[in-house]
């Protein structure tokens, strides 16, 4: 991990040495300084890139003071100074804090005033904006790429927006006092160099058409207009690491590679430039930096791609591992409950049964026809729950019409004591099928609770009216008419209740009523049509089981 960018780093300092060389090389040496010069000061002018990952505010520092030694030298090497000095006050501005980047800033922008400012020559507009805007673009550009919450996406234009931008900058601040010296006019040379600039924010998408585009205005400039030819290399140079980040193949890649080295042959040797083997293959070296550092990216960008390949697929490997043992310890639990409420209320069904033979005929025999008939259901249900616990996916199956299921729970009450009055909307039967049976198990739940709370001999009102494509419960009860004996409760009922409406996307609603009684309502709404098709069962208008 400590060794983790080197190579980017190296690839970096390679690309700012080739940078400086390119710049240069038409300058017919280094300005006060002795030809021999020439690669010691671009090692000087591009190393510190070397260390703009890992310590971006100390190469700010001293690209400032490289700059301000390489004007007061006369080097051109200057030139490439002020370039890399905006490259390292924005990476200041990402990694630092507003203390580092305000130093950094501040440095950037003296070294560019001394840059710029020409010794007898009276300091005007453009000097003062050039000098604050040239170091403090780059600033902002940094500060907002740190707000950013998240990385950049694979459809995010941030990057061709910042690439376009960069481009104008460098065609445009690096040439605009040479448009009239060419043959063209002023209007063409300014539309060119804004073209070439804004070319590269489609290079990501269009790399090849770019790098082509580039390759023309750099050879129209070598042509018409020499004070432009080092921009438009500067901009070639970055259409082609980008084609090498944004094409994988390696013949393309050599394709483009041939047509680097000849753009910058175009753009250093001229008709005085002594060629030797030594500087072509110097040259040769030099175009390889943009490429190393297109491809490098690409290689780490692909490999990041795969990294969340992999995470994603973990995460769904690891989310299906968790539903399979969700769906193995329902099933665990399915089977406990099923074997011991089912062993309990086996027990009751056969000693009902054989009670009932005990006693063949009256209220008691009738009262242990109901118990073992309850039991059956029970056990029935009960199976049914299990299938589904088992199965989440698989739809269940009714037993029974709803509208059956609330009769018999009605007659079920009746008999035990209660006083109902069963009022089922025939409009309601049009309703979707699980609105309907989730009525009929509020309709269960709640005659059970004011059996269990009011007692026998109390009044209920039960209707189910049609409420646009589903329909409400209300369930009214009135005082009760004795002191009445609790029966055993869970508490659970409410809350299961509200659990089932609010799935639905229904409302329920339970509390004190009228005359001292209780009064629940619930309301299921329709939001999709009945997948069982037509109704098995028709309500009835009004139904009053007593």
């Amino acid at each position: 991990m400590r060794w983790r960018g080197v190579a980017l780093d190296v690839l970096l300092a390679v690309s700012g040495i080739a940078l400086d060389l390119l710049l240069s090389g038409k300058a017919g040496g280094f300005g006060d300084l002795p030809p021999a010069m020439t690669v010691p000061m671009a090692v000087l002018a591009g190393l510190p890139l070397g260390f703009l990952r890992t310590r971006p505010p100390w190469a700010a520092l001293y690209l400032a003071a490289f700059l301000v030694f390489a004007d007061h030298v006369g080097s051109y090497s200057s030139n490439t100074a002020q370039m890399l000095i905006c490259v390292a006050v924005g990476r200041v501005a990402y990694r630092s804090g507003p203390g580092t980047v305000a130093a950094s800033v501040a440095a950037a922008v003296l070294a560019t005033g001394l840059n710029l400012a020409d010794a007898g020559v009276p300091a005007a507009g453009n000097w003062w904006m050039y000098t604050l805007l040239v170091p403090g673009f780059p600033a902002l550009v940094g500060g907002y790429l740190r707000g950013r919450s998240s990385r950049f996406e694979p459809g995010d234009i941030t990057p061709d927006v910042l690439l376009a931008g960069a481009g104008v900058a460098v065609g445009v601040l690096s040439t605009w006092t040479s448009w009239d010296q060419g043959s063209l006019p002023v209007w063409v040379v300014g539309l060119l160099a804004v073209c070439g600039g804004l070319s590269l924010g489609v290079a990501r998408r269009l790399p090849g058409m770019v790098l082509i585009f580039e390759g023309v205005l750099l050879v129209s400039a070598d042509q018409y207009l020499h004070q432009a030819v080092n921009s438009c290399l500067i901009l070639s140079m970055t259409a082609l690491g980008v084609f090498a980040l944004r094409v994988a193949s390696w013949f393309w890649t050599a394709v483009a590679y041939a047509s680097g080295c000849v753009l910058a042959t175009v753009a250093v040797v001229d008709s005085e430039t002594e060629v030797t083997p030594f500087r072509v293959l110097v040259l040769m070296l030099l175009v390889v930096a943009p490429i190393a550092i297109g491809r490098y990216l690409g290689v780490r960008q692909t490999a990041a791609a795969a990294e969340r390949r992999r995470e994603e697929e973990s995460a769904r490997l690891a989310l299906a591992q968790v539903r399979a043992d969700q769906l193995a310890e329902r099933e665990r639990i399915a089977r406990e409950v099923h074997d011991i409420v089912a062993h309990h209320v086996g027990a009751m069904v056969l000693r009902a049964g054989a009670a009932r033979y005990a006693a063949p005929e009256g209220p008691v025999a009738d009262a242990l026809a109901d118990i073992r008939d309850t039991g059956h259901q029970v056990l029935e249900d009960l199976r049914g729950l299990l299938d589904v616990l088992r199965d989440p996916d698989a739809r269940p199956g009714l037993l029974a019409d709803p509208a059956d299921v609330m009769r018999e729970s009605a007659e079920r009450m009746a008999a035990a004591g209660l006083v109902v009055d069963l009022r089922l909307d025939p409009a309601a039967d049009r309703a979707p099928l699980v609105a309907r049976a989730s009525a009929a198990r509020i309709v269960q739940e709640g005659l059970t609770n004011v059996l269990k709370h009011a007692g026998p001999g109390t009044e209920v009102v039960v209707a189910l009216p049609a409420r646009g494509k589903g329909l409400a419960v209300d369930i009214v009860n009135g005082r009760p008419p004795a002191r009445v004996e609790r029966l055993p409760s869970s508490g659970r009922g409410l809350a299961g209740m509200r659990e089932r409406v609010r799935a639905l996307g229904g409302t329920l609603a339970a509390g004190p009523g009228e005359n001292g009684g209780w009064r629940l309502t619930a309301t299921l709404p329709g939001t999709r049509d009945d997948p069982a098709g037509t109704p098995a069962g028709r309500f009835c208008a009004k139904e009053d089981v007593a």
